[in-house]
Formats: C-alpha cells, sequence, structure tokens
C-alpha cells in the first residue's frame, strides 16, 4: 500500500464531482419565482462551484492532505465528499448524493484501469486540475490556491520512479475493487459489461516507451541478435503517442481525466444486483451507528445544548436533483434503508457554563489523561474536523 495514494484519490474524485454538479446545475430548470432573473442560474452555479473549490483547495487542508498517510475507510472517504459537496447553498438529498459519489467513484475507477501506464495517473490527475483551474478562471485568489496544488503535485509526484507509481496504482485498485455500479455512459458506449465490469480495450496506442507487441527477437550470449519470431498479439494496436506534459501548462496528450459531461446526455447508475434490496446492501454505510447517536442525543443533554438541524431549509440555498425527474429522486430515496437517514447533530458545550462547572472540570481531566496517553484515532478524523472548521 502506497503512503502517496490519498491525495491523487481526493484530487481526481474531487474532479469529477465538480464535473457533475457544474453540469447538473446547468440543467437545472430555473423556479418560476426567480424566472425573471435571467442570471439567476448561473451566479448560483457560479457560487456553488467557487464555495466547494475553496473549501477543497483550503492550504491548511492540503497540508493534512498531502503528508504521507494510509488511504481513509471507505465511510471516511464519503463523509468528507458528503461535507465538500454541501460547503455551498447548494443542497442534495440522500438519494442524489448516493449517485453522485457512484458516479465520481465509477468515473475514477475507469481511469485508473484504462491508464497506459501507472505513471499516466498523474497526467489524469493534471487533466482534472486543468479542468478545475478553468472553473475558476475569474477569480485570483481561488485560482492562486489551484496554482499552489499544482506546485506540490510537481513537487512530490513527478520525481517518483515507475515502482511507486504502479503501487499507488495497486492501491487504486483495492480501494475500488468491490465496486461495480452500472452507469449509462459506460453500459452505452460498451466500456462496461451489465455486471458493472469494465472491458478493457485490446487496440489503440500502446504505453510510452513500448513497442507494439508480436515480435519475438532472440539473442546469443554474446548480446547479438540471433533470430526473429513473430505472433498475433490478438488486438489492432498502434503505435505510442508523444509522452503527456507533467508541468503546470501543457498537453496532457491522453483524454481520460477529461470532463464527459460535457456533452448533455442523462447519466443513470444502477447497482449490480438481482434485487433492489440486496444491492441497497452492497453499498458502504455512510450513516452513523444509531445507538452511537443516542449517546450523542445523550452527551448533548448533559452539556446543555442539544440541537438537531433538520435537512431541507429552502431558505439557506437551493436543492439540487442528479435524477431525471423528481419522481426518480423520491423513489430512490424510498427504497433507501431508514437506519441511513439521520440528521446532524450539533453540540454546544458553551452553553451555561456556571452549571456545568464540574462537568467541565471533568472534561478538563479527561483531556489532560489523553494528552498524557497516545491517541488512537481513526484514519480521517483530522481531515473531517479540519474541513468543520472551514
Amino acid at each position: 500500500m502506497s503512503s502517496r495514494t490519498l491525495p491523487l484519490l481526493f484530487i481526481n474524485l474531487g474532479g469529477e464531482m465538480l464535473y457533475i454538479l457544474d453540469q447538473r446545475l446547468r440543467a437545472q430548470n430555473i423556479p418560476a419565482d426567480k424566472a425573471k432573473k435571467a442570471d439567476w442560474i448561473e451566479a448560483d452555479r457560479r457560487r456553488v462551484m467557487n464555495d466547494i473549490i475553496t473549501t477543497m483547495f483550503n492550504k491548511k487542508f492540503l497540508e493534512e492532505l498531502f503528508k504521507p498517510q494510509e488511504l481513509y475507510s471507505k465511510k471516511a472517504l464519503r463523509t468528507v465528499f458528503d461535507r465538500l459537496a454541501h460547503a455551498s447553498i447548494m443542497r442534495l438529498n440522500q438519494a442524489s448524493m448516493d449517485k453522485l459519489y457512484d458516479l465520481m467513484t465509477m468515473a475514477f475507477k475507469y481511469q485508473v484501469l484504462l491508464c497506459p501506464r501507472p505513471k499516466d495517473i498523474l497526467l489524469v490527475s493534471f487533466n482534472h486540475m486543468d479542468a478545475i483551474k478553468d472553473f475558476v478562471k475569474d477569480t485570483p485568489s481561488i485560482l492562486s490556491q489551484v496554482d499552489e496544488t499544482y506546485r506540490q503535485l510537481i513537487e512530490i509526484y513527478t520525481p517518483l520512479s515507475s515502482g511507486e507509481f504502479q503501487l499507488i496504482r495497486q492501491t487504486l485498485l483495492i480501494f475500488f475493487q468491490d465496486m461495480h455500479i452500472r452507469v449509462s455512459i459506460f453500459l452505452k458506449d460498451k466500456v462496461q459489461n451489465s455486471n458493472g465490469r469494465f472491458v478493457l480495450p485490446t487496440s489503440g496506442p500502446v504505453p510510452h516507451g513500448t513497442q507494439i507487441p508480436g515480435l519475438i527477437r532472440i539473442f546469443s550470449c554474446t548480446g547479438e541478435e540471433v533470430s526473429r519470431l513473430q505472433f498475433s498479439n490478438g488486438g489492432n494496436y498502434t503505435s505510442a503517442l508523444r509522452e503527456g506534459s507533467l508541468e503546470m501548462f501543457g498537453d496532457r496528450v491522453i483524454k481520460l481525466g477529461t470532463n464527459m459531461y460535457s456533452v448533455s446526455r442523462p447519466v443513470e447508475t444502477h447497482m449490480s444486483g438481482t434485487s433492489k434490496n440486496s444491492s441497497q446492501h452492497t453499498k458502504v454505510n455512510t450513516a452513523p451507528n444509531p445507538l452511537a447517536k443516542e449517546e450523542l442525543n445523550l452527551l448533548a443533554r448533559l452539556m446543555g445544548g442539544l440541537e438537531v438541524k433538520k435537512p431541507g431549509n429552502t431558505e439557506s440555498g437551493f436543492r439540487v436533483n442528479l435524477f431525471a425527474t423528481d419522481e426518480e429522486e423520491e423513489e430512490a430515496l424510498i427504497s433507501r434503508p431508514d437506519e441511513l437517514s439521520y440528521g446532524v447533530i450539533n453540540i454546544q458545550a458553551t452553553k451555561d457554563q456556571q452549571a456545568n462547572a464540574e462537568l467541565a472540570k471533568i472534561m478538563g481531566e479527561f483531556t489532560e489523561a489523553e494528552d498524557q496517553s497516545p491517541h488512537a484515532s481513526s484514519k480521517g478524523d483530522d481531515l473531517l474536523a479540519m474541513m468543520d472548521g472551514l
């Protein structure tokens, strides 16, 4: 497992998320009460994109992200993107968020599988970065954040060997190995089977630095070529393309990682399973344990400040639907298990400090004890806590 995989996973999944949201925001119908404002949807689209990219490329957040570390669990990473998607005025219900994450993960899995060389994962990342930079080209403050990330990627990843990139690719494939969600774009292009597995091509250009298969050279012990044998390679391969640029500006050559939603067409996702109920259970459970939720409620009451935020507040933002119709979204939401639905609990420990002086003293003792003993927090907690502070 490579300790340098997390930044590439986050940036590429984030890039795919921005592609999808941009496409859906452009396709979103303008509400009747706002139809008179011709620039309403465009202004809101830019605000959403800017807010998410600002959060995604926050300096402190990236400093934590780029530290050598193991990949987060699927659940922790999903939580990161839940919070990232809601870093603006836009709101997604749980069914749309599920679909968004499915599209993100399957798109990047496809790109990792089809990379001609392990090192080309970096070119895929730069394709995402180039598109993100284009989203904020009119906002210099955010543009500088993106440029700084370019510099970090170049500094950290360009010196790596082919073996290190192969380890990164292997780590990514292990992360994606149990995800087999069918996506309509891939199915229509015949690059994905009905069971959710991708079809690897046996044609096209070979990786840079390699030759078209089909020739065996036999050498003597002195290094002199003795004879040649030809064989059928079973495909229709062509010569390698030139190597893509790994600089901040340049031609990446490969198209993996570019925006496949630039041509408007509906995108559907389907779990590859025999029934809807069984397929739902194959998804990663991103909700907290109900018992843990009740424990948090009790703790909040003890601290004197329980507040449960109810989703769907239309005054604080607008809702985006990733399904073709509201009826499809409602059907997906109904079919979702009840245990996956939960509210956000805010614990405010600052209320009524005098009444809770004794509790504060006890809490202080816990803090001192934790400082003195090694603390084994779950992976992703630091990053999630940092996102809460942004």
